[in-house]
This record gives C-alpha cells, structure tokens and sequence, in this order.
C-alpha cells in the first residue's frame, strides 16, 4: 500500500490533514452555531451552511485558472494566509445582531478564497508526482492514501469541537461564545499545516509549477484539438453525475446532523458508549492496519511487531469497555467522526480488493467505480429510510418537547446514524479519490488546473443543493426527505452507467 510512493506523496497529504483538521472542526457545529447564535431557521441557516461549501468548493476552480499561469506552490501558499485570516476573524466573538452576522458572511468568503487556492492545487501537485513513468502505475492508490490523510484530519476534529466547546463553557463562556474557540482550532492547525508544507518542500518542489516550467511540460505531451475536446466533454459528463453525490453526502452536515439533534437518542449506556470515544476508533484503526502488515510483512521482526500492536490496541480496548459506568452523553457534532473513522479504516481494505482484481485484470474502471458509488449512496439513504418510519416530522417533534417535554418524544438508536455513514462511506471510497484519480489521469496537460477546479465546481454545486435538505426539514415525513436522495443518486448512476462506454475509452 505505501511501498513505492514518492516522498513528495506523504509531505503533500500531511499538509493537507492540518487544513482539513481545521476546516472539518469548524464545519462539525457551525450548522448548529448558525441556528444557536443567530436564532435561524432550519432553511436559512442551510443556505448560509450550503452557499459556504459552494464557494469553498467552486473557488478552486478559480485557483486552478490562476495557478497554470503562475504555479500551484506559489497559489498554495497564499491560500493558506488567506485561510487563516478568515478563521482568524470568525472566532472572535462578535454577538448575534446584524453587524456580527455581516462580519462571519466576510469571514466565510476569505475561508472559501484561501480554500479554493489552496485545495485543487494541491491536489494538482499530487497528480504531478505521478507524471513520472516511475510512479504513473500507482496513482490511483497514491489518491487513496491522500484521501485516507484527508480523513485522519476529520476523524478528530468533530471531538475537538465538541471538547474545546464544552471546555469553554466550563471557564464561564456563554454557550454562543463558546463555539468560536471551536473555530480558533482551525488558526492553530494551519499554522501546523504551514509548517509541514515548508519542512518538507524539497520532496515535491519539482512539481509547484510555474510560468516557465508549465510552459516546459506542456511540451511533453502533446494532444490534438480532437483529443483535448473529447477528454475535456468526457470529464464534463462525470462532474455532472459527482454534483447529485456531493448534494446526497453534505448532508452529514445538515440534515443527518439535524436527525442526530433532534431524533436520536442524547445518551449512551454500556457497549454502545465504546464508539463515541475518538480513543476507540483509533484503536480499531489500529488494529486494521497491523493486521495488513501482519500477512503482509515478509520478516519475523515485523510480523512481531505488528503482532504486539494488535495485542496493546485490544487491551486498551479491553480496559476502556470495564470501565463503563453510567450513561454518556451523545453530543448532535460527534456523529460526524464516524465518516472520516470509516475512510481511514477501509482505505487498506478497498486498495487490498481493487489491487487483487486488478492482478487478475478483473479491476474496474475509475467512472465504473463512480456508478458503483452512485448506487452504494441510494443504499446509505435507504438505511436512514427504514430508520426513520413511523417518527414524527420536525416540526411536529419539536411542538411535542415544547408542549410536553423530552420524554414525550420518540427517539432513535444512534446505530441507525451510524451504519448510515458506514454504507455512505463505501460509496465515498468509490466515488471520490477514485474521481481525482480519473481528473489527474485525464485532464489536458495544459488544463489541469482548470479541470481539477472543474471537480470541485461540481462539488461546489451539489454542496449548494445541499440546502434543498434544509428546506425540506419540517412538516413533511422524514422519510420523503431521504427519498429525495435515494431518487437523485439512482438517476445519477442510471446516467453514468448509460454513458460507460464514452468514459471508459478516455479513461
């Protein structure tokens, strides 16, 4: 899995687990900040929330215009000053009048500008390394490891927001003030995320681009008009099919974390508490790993190694579970580490099925996987279908806690959340880095900034319709709200698989 890989590759995805450390932290209670601090209905505080992830994601695009003319180094790290003045300026408690409200709208668009310098190039770099015929057979894997990075980043920032919010108010902080220390921890890891971009810079440098040396490499690789059309129509088709994924999947942010507020159950009791610990998850991540490197490692040393790692995590595990007692509470933002857990966890497993199909000539193609993930996120959506039959809508839950209390509610086992993100993950694993790959591999050597922004236009996109959930949250049945999406992916990967044959032959 992580033989053969340039330096340049771990450097790069480093860098980019700190930004996302901050950026996924923020993102774990800003939804719920924005009804808190601002009194906002479900639907405006979903429009600011999706319009924020619409810029964050469309202004790569602008990013990667930029960057082909002057280099993505040179863009990445403008970005990241910018990011982290915005970051800087939304974790000053400001109040929740109008002026406050103005000043987080300004401090959102230098986040979503430094963002969109930021991400795509980076990811661009990434791509770059595997130009080299050395390592051009391991792209697809090296994107996978890249998104595992991502991930790690976001598997601890939703306990972050919660513990820095917690510990605030327990220093005397209002519970509105207390969010903007959430939002600080993004200022901390940036600087963290500078650092590692600097300390490493020898390892990728060769690829940061510029004037000159896109000039020089676009020489290498020479495609006719006919060719650049058809890649460039090709790449359109899949950022049209990714933008009803990214609409379905953001809603971990809105509606699922709405669910989790509203109708799951707000304590946990023996077992059940074991997942709500980061501590946990790590162990099991842990475990998955050497147990790889367990069958895979071809000395005693290492096998030995791997052996003990195992041994230690189930111990830790072991204690953790005997010393439950009580209930613990369920916090609404920590449902969102359990995508990121998912994503660390399989990464070696999906790479190990894929590599084993690909041995046999049997792997199927990056837009086939695309499809594939279309159909696994319906599946994620019908979970929370079946979980939600029989509950009342919205706002019919929330006249009966104002008239009759909490217990007069009905809620829900916090595993129908869970497995939701499980089966949303295995989707996402087909879908996204797979989709990077697929950008990286085919874009026009002159426009790869401009199509890897493209990706995240679509992105962009979707993420904007992310607020048709919010919209939808109220007085219909729950489960006419996750239909929605199970509609919207189904017809997606209908698309895809009907266009297979023109993507497979770019591919």
């Amino acid at each position: 899995m992580f033989e053969g890989q340039p330096k340049g590759l771990y450097a790069l995805a480093l860098a980019n687990t700190g930004e996302r450390f901050g950026y996924y932290t923020m993102i774990a209670v800003f939804a719920l900040f924005l009804k808190a601090n601002f009194g906002l209905d479900p639907g405006t505080a979903g429009f600011i929330y999706s319009s924020f992830l619409g810029l964050v994601y469309f202004l790569p695009f602008i990013g990667g215009i930029l960057a082909d003319r002057y280099g993505f180094g040179k863009l990445v790290t403008i970005g990241i000053i910018v990011m982290f003045a915005g970051y800087l300026f939304l974790s000053i408690p400001l109040g929740g009048d109008t002026p406050a409200l103005i000043c987080m709208l300004a401090a959102l668009v230098f986040i979503s500008f430094g963002t969109g310098l930021f991400k795509g190039n980076l990811q661009v770099m990434v791509g770059n390394l595997y130009d080299d015929p050395k390592y051009a057979d391991k792209r697809d894997s090296a994107f996978s490891i890249f998104y595992m990075a991502i991930n790690i980043g976001a598997l601890f920032a939703p306990t972050a927001a919660v513990k820095i919010k917690e510990w605030a108010e327990s220093i005397g902080f209002t519970s509105n003030d207390a969010y903007h220390f959430s939002f600080a921890v993004a200022c901390a890891s940036l600087i963290l995320s500078m650092a590692i971009y600097y300390l490493f810079r020898p390892t990728f440098k060769h690829v940061e681009g510029g004037t000159r040396k896109v000039a020089a490499a676009t020489t290498t690789e020479e495609l006719s008009p006919a060719e650049t059309k058809q890649r460039i129509i090709a790449l359109c088709l899949v950022f049209a099919v990714v933008i009803f994924f990214w609409m379905a999947f953001h809603q971990n942010g809105l509606t699922l974390t709405y669910f989790a507020d509203e109708f799951t159950q707000k304590t946990a009791e023996g077992i059940q508490t074991m997942p709500f610990d980061v501590i946990n998850l790590v162990m099991v991540i842990l475990i998955v790993y050497a147990l790889f490197s367990l069958f895979q490692s071809k000395t005693t040393k290492a096998k030995t190694i791997s052996g003990g790692v195992i041994a230690v995590a189930l111990g830790i595990l072991y204690w953790k579970y005997t010393r439950i007692s009580g209930t613990t509470p369920v916090s609404a933002p920590i449902f969102q580490q359990f995508n990121p857990f998912y994503v660390v966890a399989l990464t070696p497993v999906s790479m190990a099925i894929f590599g084993a199909l690909a041995r046999k000539g049997k792997e199927p193609s990056a837009p086939r996987k695309i499809a594939y993930g279309m159909l696994i996120a319906a599946a994620g959506f019908m979970v929370m279908l079946l979980g939600s039959m029989g509950l009342n809508t919205p706002d019919a839950q929330a006249a009966i806690i104002a008239t009759e209390g909490v217990n007069a509610a009905t809620f829900v086992s916090a595993n129908w959340l869970i497995s939701t993100y499980l089966v949303l993950t295995f989707g996402e694993l087909l879908l996204s880095p797979m989709g990077i790959s697929f950008v990286s591999k085919v874009a026009p050597p002159k426009y790869k900034g401009m199509m890897m922004g493209g990706w995240f236009v679509a992105t962009a996109i979707g993420n904007l319709l992310v607020s048709v959930g919010g919209f939808l949250w109220g007085n219909l049945p729950l489960w006419s709200v996750w239909g929605v999406f199970i509609v919207l992916c189904l017809i997606s990967a209908v698309f895809m698989f009907c266009l297979m044959k023109k993507l497979e032959k770019v591919a």
